[in-house]
This record gives structure tokens, C-alpha cells and sequence, in this order.
């Protein structure tokens, strides 16, 4: 009796544990201390300020990894195996996880690596949140449009390389020098004055290939991209609603059944 007596209560304590970490006020004061947190990083860039106040920031600092890791620890005691079935519960124990790494004070990379931590406001704010599941969800259809935009650029730098190499050696002399010169161009990062009207003094008709390319790659191709992440982002929050909406069912079929069940102790 007293082992399921403490079973209980374990149990009870896990489930107020992960009630409290869900409650609105709890989720607010965390994304508090990550935007707090993301100051004091960019404050310890600054010389003069770590100079005057260096030990304050670095006490500060210190407080909200112990924040975050008190977080961390409360989600695996409240969810104990489901912590790494959530994608989201890794993603914040990687990035509090970096801070714990060996000689990570010592090295100026890793320390650089704690800026991490503010992206742990997107595992907190629902609606960054699906526009990560969004862009994730559309990776597949992704990998279609980069294929096709591969291809696009292949065809185009040998193009380019057998037709202007000779010429302009710099830009196309070769096929890595050509694939470069064409992702310049399709950004449209000084592509008019910078190279095509150069390369078009030279060979009058050039545009008649980079006008299509541009056409094909920076519009459509890019336009393809965007729709596919749009068309994503719709789809989770859809699914998203319909979860909410099934929990609400549940919860209000439960409501009715405990009602149905105290009418006929009534009677």
C-alpha cells in the first residue's frame, strides 16, 4: 500500500509539475529571460560595458542558464520518457546543453555558441514555432525545387563557361567561377551594370541567355519556394487547430460523462 501510496504521489507531483510548466504565466516569464538573456549576450560584446560592469552581466547570465536549466530538469521529471519524443524538448536541451560543454568558457567559439540560447524563443512562442514546423514540413517538396533549380544552374554555367570563358575568365573562366556568377545574377546583386552589360559589349546577344535565366530562376523557381512554405505553414496550422478542437471535444465528453455519472448516483 505505501509503494502505491508514493506511486501516487509521484505521479501527482509530475502532473502539477508539467501543469505549472503549461500555464501562460510561466511561458511569458520564460521568454522574458530568453530576450533577457539575448541582451546581456550582446552586451558582453561591447568592451566598455564589460568593463564597467562585467562581474553583474556574467551573475546575470549565470542566473538564466540556471533558469533554463531548472526548466529543462522540471520537463524531464514531468515527462520522463516523452521528453525526447518532442523534437521541441531536444532542441532546448541542446541549446542549454552547450553552455555545459567541456572547456566551453575556454574557447571563443563555444562561448560564441551561447547566442543559441534566444532561439529557444521559438520552442516557446506557438506562432514561431509553426513557422518552423512549416518550413520543416516543406523540405520534401523543397528537395524537388532545389533539384530543378541544380539542373538550371548546370546547364547554365557550362553554357556560360563555353560561351564567355575565354572572354571573361574572371566570371566564367570555369565551371565553379560560372555556377558563382550565376547565383550573383539570379540574387540580382549588380547583375546588370556589373557583369551582363560588360559580358554584352562583347557578345551583343548575351541577354538573350541571362534575361531567361533570371526570369526562370529569381521568379519562378524562388516563387515555387515560397508557395511550397506558404502551402506548408497552412497545413500545420491546420493541424494545429484540429488538435486543440479534439482536446476540447475530449475535454467537454468528459465533462458529460462525469455529469451522466453523478445523475445516476441521484437516483
Amino acid at each position: 500500500m505505501e509503494t502505491v501510496a508514493i506511486q501516487g504521489l509521484s505521479m501527482s507531483l509530475r502532473k502539477q509539475t508539467g501543469d505549472f510548466l503549461d500555464k501562460p504565466v510561466v511561458r511569458r516569464f520564460l521568454l522574458s529571460v530568453i530576450i533577457a538573456n539575448a541582451i546581456l549576450l550582446g552586451l558582453e560584446t561591447s568592451q566598455e560595458i564589460m568593463a564597467q560592469a562585467g562581474g553583474v552581466i556574467a551573475a546575470l547570465d549565470s542566473l538564466c542558464l540556471a533558469i533554463f536549466t531548472f526548466e529543462i530538469a522540471a520537463k524531464i521529471y514531468a515527462q520522463r520518457s516523452q521528453f525526447i519524443r518532442n523534437g521541441w524538448n531536444i532542441f532546448d536541451f541542446v541549446i542549454v546543453g552547450v553552455a555545459f560543454v567541456p572547456g566551453a568558457q575556454g574557447f571563443s567559439v563555444l562561448r560564441a555558441l551561447r547566442i543559441l540560447r534566444v532561439l529557444r524563443v521559438i520552442s516557446v512562442a506557438p506562432s514561431l514555432r509553426r513557422v518552423v514546423e512549416g518550413f520543416i514540413t516543406a523540405l520534401p517538396g523543397m528537395g524537388s525545387v532545389f533539384l530543378l533549380m541544380g539542373l538550371l544552374f548546370y546547364i547554365g554555367a557550362v553554357m556560360t563557361t563555353k560561351l564567355f570563358g575565354a572572354s571573361f575568365p574572371e566570371w566564367f573562366g570555369s565551371l565553379g567561377r560560372s555556377g558563382y556568377t550565376l547565383f550573383q545574377i539570379m540574387t540580382l546583386e549588380s547583375w546588370s551594370m556589373g557583369i551582363v552589360r560588360p559580358v554584352m559589349d562583347v557578345y551583343p546577344y548575351a541577354w538573350l541567355f541571362f534575361l531567361p535565366f533570371i526570369l526562370v530562376t529569381t521568379f519562378a523557381v524562388v516563387n515555387l519556394l515560397v508557395g511550397l512554405i506558404v502551402n506548408s505553414m497552412q497545413d500545420a496550422h491546420h493541424q494545429e487547430d484540429v488538435a486543440a478542437t479534439d482536446a476540447h471535444r475530449d475535454e467537454v465528453m468528459a465533462k458529460l460523462v462525469a455529469i451522466e455519472e453523478r445523475l445516476n448516483t441521484l437516483k
